[in-house]
């Protein structure tokens, strides 16, 4: 059966390790579950572990989780559109903003369901997705700091999401700086400057990252453990959270390279090249051909579990792998099990042609779960409010002594 399967202990781990390195840098953090696609056992099991922050992309997605997780903190992570703001005023906390107009028709809004939205307004610093110019920023707080039911949070950035662009210590700086200056400016206090995802742990295990950027969005290196600036996983972290399993339906001992004249005429990108200069002319092997196709996930996203083994190719609907010289005792109607990479992990997600299964069950699972350990992640709102309380006692007693 082609499936994929989540394995709730592996994401527990993970989860707790992410919140020890928060927790030890005085930060809180909201997981980023868009990639489940709303996926609704998965969302149960996150709820048995007592994740009450999360944050995603889609509508549809933050439905599924207030239905499964109603005492939610949401954060709705695509910047705001203004044919859906209905939606997004009801269904999210908080905001990732950079347009004045928006935030403007948001405020409007928010007063015609009598609620009070939170936002972050996001920075460019240099990943060149959403943001606004650092030269814009004191213009920009002046309007929105007036508007009557928006509480704005702070300031935040997005780094690597685009362009790639590796967060350094430099561009964090800047954002702490931006912070105090907007403070110093309009003497009021900013709780939060969210610059954090998975491509900053790196920098947080070095202990280069400033004090002062105290909430993360993590995702990815929840889900697949990943290391997104210097390959691998990051340490302490599982990379078997998510396996994706496919059915062998021929496995035969073939050519390794294609006979004749080949073209571009295949509708999806081939690895066939990029391995065929690893195989001489005339080399023979075993190739397994599976139902797992480009329509079901990115083929080249995948690494199959198994080191010997190597994907040769794919259609929409069938994938080849090269298995070796032997057939290593797989025959037809057995699975051939991969790691996704982030890209093959949101597609097998968001479609609808593969199964998806969580491991143990929930209830299973909320069974072995520790009575402390089921309040891993509260909402962050409330834990930035027990931070800050903390640090003025910490201060007044300073003061005092």
């Amino acid at each position: 059966m082609n499936r994929v399967i989540i394995d709730l202990e592996a994401l527990h781990e993970n989860i707790q390790k992410v919140d020890k390195w928060m927790t030890d840098h005085g930060a809180g953090w909201t997981l980023v579950t868009k990639v489940l696609c709303g996926h609704a056992d998965t969302l149960k099991g996150l709820q048995a572990l007592g994740v009450r922050s999360m944050g995603d992309s889609r509508l549809a997605n933050l439905r599924s989780i207030e239905r499964i997780v109603p005492d939610l903190e949401a954060w709705y992570l695509r910047l705001p559109h203004l044919a859906a703001l209905e939606d997004i005023i009801t269904l999210s906390d908080v905001s990732l903003n950079s347009e004045i107009d928006t935030i403007e028709a948001i405020n409007e809004e928010a007063i015609r369901q009598g609620k009070v939205h939170r936002s972050i307004v996001m920075i460019e610093l240099g990943d060149l997705r959403e943001g606004i110019l650092p030269g814009t920023l004191i213009k920009f707080y002046n309007h929105i700091f007036e508007l009557s039911n928006i509480e704005v949070l702070g300031i935040g950035a997005n780094l690597g999401c685009l362009s790639g662009a590796v967060p350094n210590v430099d561009q964090l700086t800047q954002l702490a700086l931006y912070k105090e200056l907007l403070e110093l400016k309009f003497d009021r206090k900013l709780s939060m400057i969210s610059a954090g995802s998975s491509a900053v742990l790196p920098l947080l295990l070095q202990g280069k990252v400033p004090k002062a950027i105290n909430h993360f969005r993590i995702g990815e290196a929840v889900f697949l453990g990943t290391d997104l600036v210097y390959g691998g996983t990051l340490p302490g972290l599982r990379d078997d959270a998510i396996t994706l399993e496919a059915d062998i339906v021929e496995i035969k001992e073939k050519s390794l390279l294609p006979l004749g004249e080949t073209t571009s005429m295949t509708p999806f990108e081939t690895l066939q090249a990029e391995n065929a200069e690893q195989a001489p002319p005339g080399q023979r092997g075993y190739r397994a051909v599976i139902t797992l196709g480009q329509l079901d996930t990115d083929v080249k996203g995948l690494t199959p579990k198994n080191p010997k083994h190597q994907i040769a190719g794919a259609s929409s609907d069938l994938s080849v792998v090269n298995i070796g010289e032997e057939p290593g005792g797989l025959k037809v109607g057995d699975t051939i099990k991969f790691s996704p990479n982030y890209a093959a992990l949101l597609r097998a997600m968001s479609g609808k042609y593969l199964e998806k299964f969580v491991v143990p069950s929930v209830a299973r699972f909320a069974d072995t779960v520790p009575e402390g350990q089921k309040d891993i992640l509260p909402p962050v709102l409330e834990q930035m409010s027990a931070i800050e309380t903390e640090a003025n006692l910490s201060k007044h007693r300073d003061e005092t002594e």
